[in-house]
């Protein structure tokens, strides 16, 4: 007879044997996609050495190093003033003036909406201003806004009564909102905050449109190359786990920082020493 828990019955002899010949189906047919993606690169020569011996010349290998380089200059300045604008607007965001709260507001929807390319091409062609300071500025207005609505949100995860016991010990607010509540947002603000980051370090990638020399330019110029044969897959298999290694990386980084977080004595219960019988009332024995 077949057991059940809260959640969900426990599969039984039956319903194993099918589960088992769904997964081999499945891997049968990811087995032959991947077969059937393999035999179309090998028939048009995706792997012959003329296509991939540009990555042997050192002149190359420079020229993606420097690529990767002005990609994470690019992620640092605009993840940094990213966060930075964001925290600015939630405070107006959280403000107790209505008139600074509706401009943060107005702020934060407007570039929330605007399409990233959209600003990033502006402020280059618009503004003249150079490629780097451009998307830079592009990828912190959107990420900017987008931040300050997880801060935001954040913050008002936090149980309503945390605030409440801070201002009935006497507290003004900017104590509150800096040692009471962004503390404990911290933790459920992280893997919300790593993601936005995740999405400007692809975004960087936007800057070969106005010719910012990163990653994706580098392999542009390499995939366009005539005497090579237009290694176009070669590029694509070269630079791509480049990028996604950089973001599990980004990943793993917030992972450790959480688990150190959890570990912090600062961040663990106190203990408190168990009640003692003593005297209720003065004077009495």
């Amino acid at each position: 007879m077949t057991e059940s828990t809260a959640l969900y019955d426990i599969p039984g002899p039956h319903a194993r044997r099918r589960h088992l010949l769904y997964g081999l189906a499945s891997t049968v047919v990811l087995l032959a996609l991947a077969g059937w993606l393999l035999h179309l690169l090998f028939d048009s020569d995706q792997f012959t050495s003329t296509k991939w011996s540009p990555f042997l010349y050192k002149g190359i290998q420079e020229l993606l190093l420097e690529g990767l380089g002005n990609t994470l200059k690019a992620f640092a300045y605009a993840s940094v003033l990213s966060l930075a604008l964001g925290a600015v607007l939630a405070t107006g965001r959280l403000s107790e003036h209505r008139v600074l709260r509706w401009i943060s507001t107005l702020i934060i929807e407007f570039f929330r909406a605007m399409p990233v390319l959209v600003m990033i091409f502006f402020i280059f062609v618009a503004l003249k201003v150079q490629p780097l300071p451009a998307l830079v500025a592009g990828l912190t207005l959107y990420n900017g806004s987008v931040l300050a609505e997880v801060f935001r949100t954040g913050i008002h995860s936090v149980a309503r009564g945390q605030g409440e016991a801070a201002y009935a010990l006497g507290m003004r607010k900017t104590q509150v909102m800096t040692y009471v509540l962004t503390p404990q947002a911290v933790r459920a603000m992280l893997p919300a905050i790593i993601s936005q980051l995740v999405v400007a370090l692809k975004d960087t990638s936007l800057g070969f449109l106005i010719t910012y020399e990163e990653f994706l330019h580098a392999g542009k110029l390499i995939a366009s190359n005539l005497d090579y044969d237009l290694p176009f897959i070669p590029v694509v298999l070269v630079i791509s786990p480049i990028y996604i290694g950089m973001c599990m990386l980004l990943s793993w980084f917030a992972t450790w920082v959480a688990r150190k977080e959890r570990r912090n004595p600062k961040t663990k219960a106190v203990e408190v020493a168990p009640a003692e019988p003593q005297t209720l009332l003065p004077g009495q024995p």
